[in-house]
């Protein structure tokens, strides 16, 4: 997940994190985090039903023109 990371350079970016952002201030973060990824999440799933559909559409104007 953290890529080439070890503990010691994570436990620097956490350290990192804390003084700019604060310890009551993370949870905020988080929070706005989880809720742009759900969101993300969601038009995802959107987009790919609009293309689902768009394909039902044109299989079935393609099995029109074969009648």
């Amino acid at each position: 997940m953290f890529g080439n990371l070890g503990a010691s350079e994570i436990l620097i970016i956490v350290l990192v994190v804390l003084l700019l952002f604060g310890a009551k201030k993370i949870p905020e973060l988080a929070q706005g985090i989880g809720k742009g990824m759900r969101e993300f999440k969601k038009a995802l799933r959107d987009v790919e039903e609009d293309i689902k559909s768009i394909d039902k559409i044109d299989d079935e104007k393609k099995n029109e023109d074969k009648s």
